[in-house]
């Protein structure tokens, strides 16, 4: 099994000390990443995530104890080795040291050669980390997207996370990024007691798995719905980054994910846009709606996302006078991947009912449609192969297929 390097945090207020400290290890060949508070040390492990932290004591924010302290009450760095690299060489601070966590305890200034040592031994209890063979991919994360209002956004990333979750049996995140009004509970008829509001104030490295566990609404149908904050103020502290932090974690635990995002170009959209597997740009067949939808793909060219990340999904919202889908696709110079029928008051009294078609109507043209299509853009190693256990939603896109392809 091949190998790759240990990961080494280290945390120093002082530039001069980073740079001192990272030449003293260079030649061990280690992958070094720095920080200089003691908030930012937290953050960096839950994104770094090194294998040996070579802490400071004396920070601006909080001292080393104390994130030494906080390392040790997470759960995936309790048992990491850790050092203090200090000036303070007392009795009196080394037993301070021991105390909050640490596993060793060294003063500045120091010599190269006793640092290399150190980090050696207490390096040797840790496996090595190996790099995995590339395995298939067991998460898909599809992402509903357009500049323009109006389309659908919603009612159809709510509906395939219900669709997905009915096929497959299993459980699928929903997460709702549009903050300012976002929709996706109220079309599952949830109640906002837990919201995105719940994770404005905790930082990053306060957020894990389990957290998100308790602000996950379930519906009935499978779906777990991360829904947009109750109160507009309360995603003015939700950054980019946080959003992306919150989709890794969710990406580790579903095999699906379905994100509603908002009509804009955000850093909260960027994260949610660079992190899925699939965009499906919706488009209604008028004027606007297209013009919104080339603005968008000429944005995910500069992006340089790969065509086959993008999807168009035309929605049908008028009956009668709207483009032609032929006309749409020359347009765009793309082909419309799905053209979904005009069903207006279907999903209005779906909206007012907070039942989706998918959930509610399967066997009906709607309905089956949807849940054809969730299929459709299923991991394709679950389309290839027949289910241990078939679920009646599976059952039905099976039976769909078949008879099409007989008639």
């Amino acid at each position: 099994m091949t190998t790759t390097a240990y990961r080494i945090l280290i945390v120093d207020d002082t530039p001069l000390n980073l740079k001192m400290v990272s030449a003293a290890l260079a030649s061990g060949g280690y992958q070094i990443e720095t920080a200089t508070t003691g908030h930012m040390a937290l953050d960096r492990a839950v994104t770094f995530r090194p294998d040996l932290f070579i802490l400071d004591v004396m920070m601006p924010d909080i001292d080393g104890y104390e994130v030494c302290r906080r390392l040790r009450r997470m759960t995936t760095f309790a048992q990491h080795p850790i050092l203090m690299l200090t000036a303070n060489d007392t009795l009196e601070e080394r037993v301070r040291g021991l105390e909050a966590g640490a596993d060793d305890y060294m003063s500045k200034p120091f010599q190269p050669i006793e640092l290399q040592a150190r980090v050696k031994a207490l390096l040797r209890r840790v496996p090595l980390p190996a790099i995995q063979p590339q395995a298939a991919i067991q998460n898909e994360t599809l992402a509903f997207f357009s500049l323009r209002g109006g389309v659908g956004v919603s009612t159809l990333a709510t509906n395939l996370a219900v669709g997905l979750a009915q096929i497959w049996g299993q459980p699928v995140a929903l997460v709702d990024l549009a903050f300012i009004s976002g929709q996706s509970a109220l079309m599952l008829n949830l109640p906002l007691r837990t919201t995105w509001g719940d994770l404005a104030n905790p930082a990053l490295h306060e957020i894990d798995y389990d957290l998100l566990q308790q602000v996950l609404m379930p519906h009935t149908s499978g779906v777990h719905v991360l829904a947009s904050a109750a109160r507009p103020e309360q995603s003015e502290l939700i950054t980019g980054e946080k959003v992306a932090h919150v989709l890794r974690l969710l990406r580790q635990h579903y095999a699906y994910v379905v994100l509603d995002l908002p009509h804009d170009f955000s850093d909260t959209t960027l994260a949610g846009l660079d992190s899925a597997n699939t965009v499906l740009l919706v488009l209604a067949p008028e004027i606007a709606s297209v013009r919104a939808t080339a603005c968008a793909l000429d944005v995910f060219a500069k992006l340089e996302y790969a065509p086959d990340k993008l999807l168009l999904l035309l929605n049908s919202t008028v009956e009668q006078g709207g483009l032609v889908r032929k006309d749409i696709e020359l347009a765009l110079h793309r082909p419309i991947a799905q053209a979904l029928p005009y069903a207006s008051e279907i999903y209005l009294s779906a909206l007012n009912r907070g039942v989706p078609p998918v959930f509610d109507q399967p066997s009906k043209p709607l309905g089956a449609i949807l849940e054809r299509w969730a299929f459709h853009l299923s991991r394709e190693e679950q389309r290839t192969q027949r289910p241990a256990a078939p679920t009646p939603a599976w059952q039905r896109v099976a039976q769909s297929s078949y008879a099409r392809k007989t008639r």
